[in-house]
């Protein structure tokens, strides 16, 4: 388990992280969320002492990241995936992390094989794609088979097997039991991986919940439905105080039920060509959510913003 209590970060003046409390528990795989400049790298750094909180303190399973004997074993951490000398080969980058934390060297045949890399453990790290970078980094963090893992942007560079097999990957770890914490801008990714976020802006807790109950709470619950009698349906529901809106020859209902509305056509003896719930989405109601804790807006990132309230 990760546990943040306080934690505040200041650079100068600028203030990265700000009284930030949360916990991350073990058997799911937690999202970690929030705009460009929200400081979720900046936390993800004070979780591994890389750098020094201001104050408050963040523990993993109990213990502070220095207190960790062998830190490997407990933790496995993928922040930047070309942190690697770029003249070592997979296998010596590999060998030198085994060895500083008293890992067997059989262990790097065993994650290299794990993460499809064994082909290329020869090879010099500088020349690797971003993918292969990625695969490598993940490589690194499994190394101690620890019990945490915290990984930044994971499926940058990936191509469509590989994001497939990193969210699988990640269930598979949160089933057995560990503690999985990861950041991305990939809100449709996330949507399919994380079952937990946890949401912060302007370095401050904006919600942590399930994805579901994360969802539910921003976006309202739509039914779209056809039919070729458009306007005596929707001259039915306006009378039963139902909210209407005309979308590309159908209806979209807000207020009532999709049972209701079917109710309501068949006592008016309406046909219905198709009558289906539309629930939000995770970018929705990210975009609603953290539209105040946003710093930097480009044009069309302000226009996204107004069509997605619009559409709440």
């Amino acid at each position: 388990m990760i546990e943040a209590a306080g934690l505040t970060k200041r650079y100068g003046k600028t203030l990265a992280v700000n009284n930030l409390s949360f916990s991350v528990a073990g058997g799911k795989v937690t999202g970690f969320l929030g705009p460009n400049g929200a400081g979720k790298s900046t936390t993800m750094r004070m979780i591994l002492g890389l750098d020094n909180p201001t104050s408050g303190q963040v523990r993993i399973g109990g213990k502070l990241y220095r207190e960790l004997k062998d830190p490997l074993r407990t933790v496995g951490a993928l922040l930047d995936a070309k942190w690697v000398h770029p003249n070592r080969s997979a296998r010596a980058h590999l060998l030198w992390m085994a060895r500083s934390n008293k890992i067997p060297a059989a262990r790097v045949e065993e994650v290299l094989e794990t993460v499809g890399l064994t082909s290329v453990a020869g090879k010099r790290a500088g020349g690797f794609s971003l993918g292969m970078s990625q695969r490598l980094g993940i490589a690194a963090a499994l190394l101690g088979d620890p019990e945490v893992l915290l990984f930044d942007e994971p499926v940058n560079g990936l191509d469509p097997e590989g994001i497939l097999w990193i969210r699988k990957f990640m269930h598979r770890l949160a089933d057995e039991g560990r503690t999985v914490f990861v950041s991305s801008h990939l809100l449709s990714e996330m949507a399919l991986t994380a079952s937990h976020l946890i949401v912060i802006g302007k370095g401050q807790l904006i919600s942590q919940s399930s994805t579901e109950d994360f969802v539910a709470r921003a976006a309202e619950n739509t039914v779209k439905v056809r039919s070729p009698q458009l306007p005596a349906l929707r001259a039915a529901l306006t009378q039963a105080s139902a909210q209407v809106s005309d979308v590309d020859k159908s209806l979209v209902v807000s207020g009532m039920d999709s049972d209701k509305i079917g109710e309501i056509a068949a006592a008016n003896q309406i046909v219905l060509h198709e009558l289906s719930p539309q629930t939000g989405s995770l970018e929705q109601a990210f975009m609603q959510i953290t539209g105040d804790s946003v710093e930097y807006h480009t044009g069309l990132e302000a226009e996204a913003a107004e069509v997605v309230a619009a559409a709440q």
